[in-house]
């Protein structure tokens, strides 16, 4: 019945079980995996993948990539319709063009047909050819022809640059403002006698750091104890990694009650800032830290998300910090617990001083404030001896150290040649320098006109400075980076903190204001123990810079000698690129006015539409627009009267401005003019008296206060003698003017009966 069904019945206890088939003889239908190990030969790995391995798998790549993912989705991506290297490569072909049709077109024997034949073949050979990358190799051979190489080839001249005047001393003595020096260090210090984290330790391995640079090796122990510090260091020794090393540290053990930010680190130049983000992220990848980077040029939306979360590590540039603090909700700085001032120099010069007076008005009285940078000026000193704590000097290298394997070479300029400067550093790049080479000038329309010149050489040229949009400047960088291009010409934006491997040059086209800015150009090579060499161009009225230059050197310096035949070679080949360099900036016109003219047409479209919604909040600043254009024309003036002291010295920049077309020697001769404005203000501040200061006594012993008072019990809290000597506020000077008041006459012992005035009397 059961088997009628299709059912199967269970065996009882009387039944016998049936005989099963020998199994060996039939062929089995698939193989059969067992949980326990099976021998398999070298060829049997259909279940199991032969090449897998055991591995970490949270362990990160050294790739930056995953770092700045965050960063490259906020960019503002607006493309042009071509790129600066695309219309210089057009004018090329172009010329290239005429200079093989301006023979031809003198033979009278060739017919137009022909012509035109040979014009289109032409075309589509250069058609063709567009991504070849032997074309710039053909292009450099047709600047200049087969005769031109016995010049071109002359060796340059090197010799030992002299010293003059005294040596500047090896030690400086710290400051009276300074509660406590920590330049000396324990040199055997390693990262696992820090105290650190086993998460940050092994972010550390990961990032391949062997052992702290110096100025690791003093920060993070006082950073670690909550205490104040001054730290300078020179360029390329990791400072970066010394102050957030004790931050993340501390942060590990933040309570969790509330998602506050904690810690902000506030950086002069967007790039830097993106470069200290990418460290921090990379140093706290293995914890539970967030970090949020909110500087220029970066999208607004998600920066306001990002710091309504919380984050507890806010990096940041003042301007755009300030615009958060006014225009986020739920976004302030009152529970800020840690202030980092990275470049502190720069971030407390004229530029940045409202922004941040502003700034620090904002955060936390109660915080630990750590100033780092290569070069401390007297104004870092006067802040640390004023807002830091018992602040901590902790001075590795001088102000004016440059990098201990930085070999320093200097070209001079004639007078009268300033107008070679163009043809002098065209020559080093096309003969000598030719790859890993970042070319500072002063100006951004100067870096703007080198890339292009250079360019209409054949040579691989990026730019970076302040005009260009971040996803340009950002691109610019990452190109040099990866070695697509060979020399970046950039203003002093890149100058600071950034931190770029293989840089093997760095060549000033003007010698920059001041030496503690010579200090951070030459410091973008010879990084981190490498080794570097810095060529400077210097005329005569540079030479105060280089004096201070050769003094501070600790290695010799050298002198650079170019043959002469080689620079009147490329002066010839500068003035005739001439057309071409005017071709390129007609371009670059007519496409910035297309654009403009498409972003009206965008607008109105949207009004008519009536997408633009007119209840958005405009946004607001600490300053009003009025102050701020003010404080802009007020600098102005201040400059130019700086810079051009006497009529006709006034006259001549006037005139010379109202020019369309500047020569090779005016041009240089404003890069100079530049330098010199800057240089005139940091000398007059330097010229202006210091205002008395003195620090206030926390508390004063009680032995000590009775000796002041005589042994006496009463009277309160005594004021100290070095704040009555220094104090020069209004109230103080009102009552030294006026005499001792009647508690003073009554603590000294003296006459209580004032002349004049008969209010008092003994009794």
């Amino acid at each position: 019945m059961l088997a009628q069904l299709g059912l199967i019945g269970t065996l009882r206890d009387e039944d016998q079980s049936p005989e099963e088939p020998d199994t060996e003889s039939e062929p089995e239908e698939g193989p059969i995996v067992l949980n326990r190990k099976k021998k398999q030969g070298p060829h049997s790995c259909r279940d199991f993948n032969c090449d897998f391995e055991f591995v970490e798998t949270d362990r990160p790549s050294r790739d930056e990539a995953w770092a700045m993912a965050d960063v490259m989705s906020q960019l503002k991506k607006k493309r042009s319709l071509t790129t600066l290297d695309q219309k210089i490569e057009t004018i090329r072909k172009k010329r290239k063009a005429e200079d093989k049709q301006s023979p031809k077109e003198g033979n009278p024997s060739a017919s137009e047909k022909e012509e035109k034949e040979e014009e289109e073949k032409l075309k589509a050979e250069e058609d063709e050819n567009d991504d070849n990358d032997d074309d710039d190799d053909d292009d450099e051979e047709e600047e200049f022809g087969s005769s031109d190489e016995e010049v071109l080839t002359k060796s340059d001249t090197l010799r030992d640059k002299g010293r003059r005047g005294k040596k500047r001393k090896a030690a400086e003595e710290a400051p009276e403002s300074f509660h406590e020096d920590a330049s000396q260090f324990d040199d055997q210090l390693s990262f696992d006698d820090m105290n650190l984290s086993r998460p940050i330790l092994k972010a550390i391995t990961a990032l391949g750091f062997k052992q702290p640079t110096p100025i690791q090796k003093a920060c993070v122990p006082v950073g670690l104890l909550g205490r104040d510090l001054c730290a300078c260091a020179a360029t390329g020794t990791g400072k970066t990694a010394a102050f957030m090393l004790p931050v993340l540290e501390r942060l590990i053990y933040k309570p969790r009650t509330s998602q506050v930010t904690r810690v902000l680190v506030l950086v002069p130049t967007r790039e830097l800032g993106i470069q200290v983000h990418s460290v921090a992220r990379q140093l706290a990848q293995f914890t539970s830290i967030t970090t949020c980077l909110a500087v220029g040029g970066l999208d607004l939306k998600s920066q306001e998300a990002a710091l309504r979360a919380g984050p507890d590590v806010l990096i940041a540039t003042p301007g755009r910090l300030i615009d958060h603090l006014h225009n986020t909700p739920n976004f302030e700085l009152s529970h800020i617990e840690i202030l980092i001032l990275d470049e502190a120099d720069r971030m407390l010069d004229e530029y940045f001083e409202e922004q941040m007076k502003e700034i620090i008005r904002l955060c936390s009285y109660n915080r630990q404030t750590m100033l780092f940078s290569a070069t401390m000026t007297e104004e870092v000193k006067d802040l640390a001896a004023v807002s830091l704590k018992q602040p901590v000097r902790i001075f590795v290298n001088s102000n004016t150290d440059v990098a201990p394997f930085l070999r320093q070479e200097f070209i001079r300029i004639r007078p009268h040649r300033e107008g070679d400067r163009e043809a002098v550093v065209a020559a080093l790049l096309t003969r000598t320098f030719q790859d890993h080479v970042m070319l500072f000038t002063q100006t951004r329309k100067q870096a703007h006109r080198l890339h292009i010149l250079l360019g209409l050489m054949g040579l691989k040229v990026g730019e970076l400075h302040g005009e260009l949009s971040q996803n340009q400047r950002l691109e610019n960088l990452r190109r040099f980076k990866d070695d697509q291009i060979d020399i970046l010409v950039a203003t002093d934006v890149a100058a600071r903190g950034l931190d770029i491997d293989g840089v093997k040059t760095v060549i000033n086209f003007t010698m920059p204001s001041t030496a503690k800015h010579y200090v951070h150009r030459v410091g973008r090579t010879a990084r981190a123990g490498r080794s570097g060499r810095s060529v400077s161009l210097v005329g005569e009225s540079e030479r105060r810079i280089l004096k201070e230059v050769v003094k501070s050197a600790k290695n010799s310096v050298k002198a650079r000698v170019l043959p002469p035949d080689v620079v009147l070679k490329f002066r010839d080949l500068i003035c005739k690129l001439e057309k071409d360099v005017e071709a390129v900036m007609r371009l670059e016109k007519e496409e910035r006015e297309l654009a403009a003219s498409e972003a009206k047409l965008s607008v109105a479209q949207k009004r008519l539409d009536g997408s633009a919604s007119s209840s958005e909040s405009q946004r607001v600043w600490f300053q009003t627009q009025q102050e701020r254009k003010q404080s802009r024309v007020s600098k102005a003036l201040q400059e130019f009267d700086f810079a051009l002291r006497g009529k006709k010295k006034r006259d001549k920049f006037v005139k010379d401005a109202k020019k369309k077309e500047l020569s090779s020697e005016e041009r240089a001769q404003f890069e100079i003019l530049k330098a010199q404005m800057f240089a005139e203000r940091a000398a007059k501040r330097e010229r202006k008296p210091k205002r008395a200061r003195a620090m206030v006594e926390d508390e004063v012993p009680a032995k000590a206060a009775n000796q002041k008072t005589g042994g006496g019990g009463g009277g309160g809290k005594k004021s100290v003698f070095d704040k009555e000597l220094t104090n020069t506020s209004r109230k103080a000077l009102k009552q030294y003017r006026a005499g001792p008041s009647f508690a003073d006459r009554k603590r000294l012992g003296l006459d209580r009966k004032r002349s004049g005035n008969t209010r008092f009397k003994k009794k």
